[in-house]
């Protein structure tokens, strides 16, 4: 076993810090598809880490290019200077994007995505002459990060209301899941798709005046707010309305970009190419932070064109837009995804990865079973006054049982590694119906999670025995 760090400095992000140090969960190395936890037990990732693993843990591949460009260039300003990598890495960026997006800005995440596309909307209709079009229009359980921008365009009220209002001039569409009509749906939801498109259209011509929207932004598949799939339909008809009305389409693909659909990007799956695409995650494999955004060629060149000579066309950016080492990292994840033909092996893997999802249908407590790809939503029944109860006991149960997946609500989110084998993907869903019927067969105990892991407890109550030995020795000094 592992040396347990003193847990006191670290706040966790989106995490329930005061639990999580109770049972803290610690990976210490990782390997294709699997975690080594810090006790030395195996975890096979459910999850692609957070999304972001798509070619499997630990590629050489990157690792060298990482340390070839650290003892070669480690950091160039961003500012005013560049590097030749900077500009090799958006050129074979754009090469994976839909054709003419292939202006590329780079940030350091998702959320700095977000926030880059929306500034970029923004600023594009300013420089050709319309700044009353200043007006952003989220959706509801929309997530784009935690900036502030994408934070006010997003639709998950309990990520914002801690935060005051965000963002002026913003306003949200409704989201498209309607359980009612199409729980245990494989794939797409066939209908209802034209009809809440057009409810965009009825919303914005009756609320605001049309010529003051600047931009229109949806994830594909709302992945965050726990796998919710468009009708179909309905984002063809997102864009004919943007079309009509001259309102920027963006679509955040931070999750849905490369591979997880079984196509390069979701604009790709579903014929639709928006006027600007985020992504991150899996651009790197995770390994080093990284973003971008990807322009229509005519948005950048009416910023290029309309600006004064010598002036900076584009007042934004960040330390580490384009950073050397996240650049290499980058290109060598690209040359991954070309040699092992991650996307091919994606869309091949679907149609397995659809009927181990499906088959936890009639399982305790499934109420709701949602797939796109390499991507599975199960809803569960929630507990009366204690949303997402049910779903952490899973997780924990899981994790216990040697598989990570995801919780997000009442939802067990799942999105493997793209190297995911066959075998893999039906222990992970046999792992998730054995972990529902125990919970279901132990009742009211089964919740409580102090019954999990147990290991972890005993780190945790080691890290206090410290504690107070060092509280005893200073009173006593």
């Amino acid at each position: 076993m592992s040396h347990l760090p003193n847990l006191d400095h670290y706040w966790l992000p989106f995490t329930a810090n005061r639990q999580f140090k109770s049972m803290p969960r610690l990976f210490k190395a990782a390997k294709g598809n699997y975690y080594t936890t810090i006790d030395d037990r195996t975890l096979l990732d459910g999850t692609a880490g957070l999304w972001c693993v798509a070619a499997g843990h630990g590629r050489e591949e990157i690792a060298s290019a990482v340390a070839q460009q650290l003892r070669t260039l480690d950091y160039a300003p961003a500012f005013q200077n560049s590097h030749p990598l900077a500009f090799e890495a958006a050129e074979r960026l754009a090469q994976f994007m839909p054709q003419g997006l292939d202006r590329i800005f780079f940030t350091g995440s998702g959320s700095e995505s977000a926030d880059t596309a929306l500034k970029i909307a923004l600023a594009y209709h300013r420089v050709t002459g319309n700044p009353l079009r200043n007006k952003l229009i989220g959706r509801e359980r929309g997530y784009h990060g935690v900036n502030f921008g994408g934070l006010s365009v997003g639709g998950i009220a309990g990520n914002s209301k801690s935060f005051g209002n965000g963002l002026a001039g913003v306003d949200h569409i409704r989201h498209p899941l309607d359980i009612a009509r199409n729980a245990f749906t494989r794939g797409l939801p066939q209908d209802g798709g034209i009809a809440l498109a057009n409810e965009f259209e009825q919303r914005i011509t009756t609320l605001h005046d049309p010529a003051t929207i600047a931009a229109l932004i949806v994830e594909p598949m709302q992945g965050s707010a726990g796998v919710v799939l468009p009708p179909v339909g309905y984002l063809k008809r997102l864009r004919e309305i943007c079309d009509k009305y001259g309102i920027l389409l963006i679509f955040d693909e931070v999750i849905t970009g490369f591979g997880r659909l079984g196509t390069t990007f979701a604009s790709d799956y579903f014929g639709v190419v928006p006027d600007i695409i985020t992504c991150a995650k899996a651009l790197t494999n995770g390994a080093v932070p990284m973003g971008a955004v990807a322009v229509k060629r005519e948005i950048h060149d009416a910023f290029m064109s309309n600006s004064p000579a010598n002036a900076i066309e584009l007042p934004h950016g960040y330390t580490y837009s384009g950073h050397p080492v996240a650049c290499a990292a980058a290109i060598a994840t690209l040359d991954i995804f070309t040699n092992d033909k991650l996307v091919e092996r994606s869309a091949g893997l679907s149609g397995h990865f659809e009927l181990a999802a499906h088959s936890l249908k009639g399982i305790p407590y499934v109420k709701d079973i949602r797939n796109m790809g390499l991507v599975a939503g199960i809803e569960l029944e929630p507990t009366p006054g204690r949303p997402g109860a049910r779903a952490f006991a899973t997780y924990l149960k899981c994790y216990e049982m040697g598989v990570l997946v995801r919780y997000t609500g009442d939802v067990i989110a799942i999105s493997p590694p793209l190297t995911i084998e066959k075998h893999e993907i039906d222990r992970i869903f046999s792992c998730i119906a054995e972990a529902l019927t125990e919970l279901a067969a132990e009742g009211e105990q089964g919740m409580d999670p102090t019954r999990y892991l147990k290991n972890e407890q005993l780190w945790a109550a080691h890290q206090q025995e410290i504690h107070q030995q060092q509280a005893t020795l200073e009173q006593t000094a």
